[in-house]
């Protein structure tokens, strides 16, 4: 078995195409094709399933990922070694939309000055990678989670709006009212199942994807929001945040690490980490 044949399969899982993954690796297609086909003869498995926007590892490809990983790791440790720039160590690190840009930074900033030339990657938590910044109930159940920050949501509303004068919101107080609406949103979600249970209708007025927009909208009078209690939102002075009689919702987010990957050793760093940074806020 050749490291650079494994080399071409770590490529290919963590792209999810064949075509991608040639040229990132600046070969051929047709060289890619043969080494992961060569690979599968090798260990006797198949390791990617065909779709129409590539191809979709298997769960023997689940299982390489991280071996070959390592080996792979080895390799450029080994090269490293007789070299004279120090050993990057490499973590690939997925991450859930509208998590907070602000204490994302603190807490990346957090892991590159915790863990000795850390080498970030950031991709999108449903991406292949070594560990997920993402809301609690979001994991797998073969995930470690160590939890970072919890959320508590309320409504925000532009100050001038006669709703902003209460003390708290009742559920009638929410009909008809203009919304941005933010999608994907676990909290409003349930806010949006709680509303029609009660027969109240959801009036969307903006539709959005991430979070950054949401309070500005608001601040400019387009509609409520659903909002978490960051320091950059409860600290904004043009926007009410109010309770809502009847709902609470609170959303644990941190670090998820699976199982399999907690016998290389820098997983059990960033989890260290994390609760370290845990600690500091």
């Amino acid at each position: 078995m050749e490291l650079r044949t494994l080399r071409y399969f770590l490529k290919v899982y963590e792209v999810g195409s064949v075509s991608g993954a040639a040229k990132y690796c600046f070969v051929s297609q047709p060289s890619i094709t043969s080494a992961i086909k060569n690979l599968e003869s090798v260990l006797n498995t198949t390791l990617f399933v065909r779709h129409a926007r590539g191809v979709a590892p298997t769960p023997a490809a689940q299982q390489l990922y991280p071996e070959a990983k390592r080996m792979i790791d080895s390799e450029k440790n080994i090269l490293q070694t007789f070299r004279d720039q120090p050993v990057t160590v490499p973590l690939r690190l997925g991450i859930m939309r509208s998590l907070g840009a602000k204490r994302m930074s603190l807490l990346l900033q957090h892991l590159s000055q915790d863990i000795e030339h850390l080498e970030l990657t950031l991709v999108d938590a449903d991406e292949p990678c070594d560990a997920r910044v993402l809301v609690g109930s979001s994991r797998v159940s073969d995930d470690q989670f160590v939890p970072i920050w919890e959320d508590t949501y309320q409504l925000a509303l532009p100050h001038h709006w006669a709703e902003a004068q209460k003390g708290s919101l009742d559920f009638e107080d929410l009909d008809g009212m203009p919304f941005i609406h933010r999608e994907p949103c676990i909290a409003l979600d349930s806010l949006k199942d709680s509303l029609l249970q009660r027969g109240i209708q959801f009036n969307a007025r903006a539709n959005i994807r991430t979070i950054d927009y949401a309070w500005p909208l608001v601040q400019a009078g387009v509609g409520a929001a659903l909002l978490p209690n960051w320091a950059e939102i409860t600290g904004s002075e043009c926007i009410a945040l109010r309770s809502i009689k009847g709902f609470d919702c609170s959303l644990s987010v941190g670090m998820a690490v699976n199982i399999s990957q907690r016998s290389i050793p820098l997983m059990n760093q960033v989890i260290a980490s994390c609760r370290r940074f845990t600690d500091t806020i």
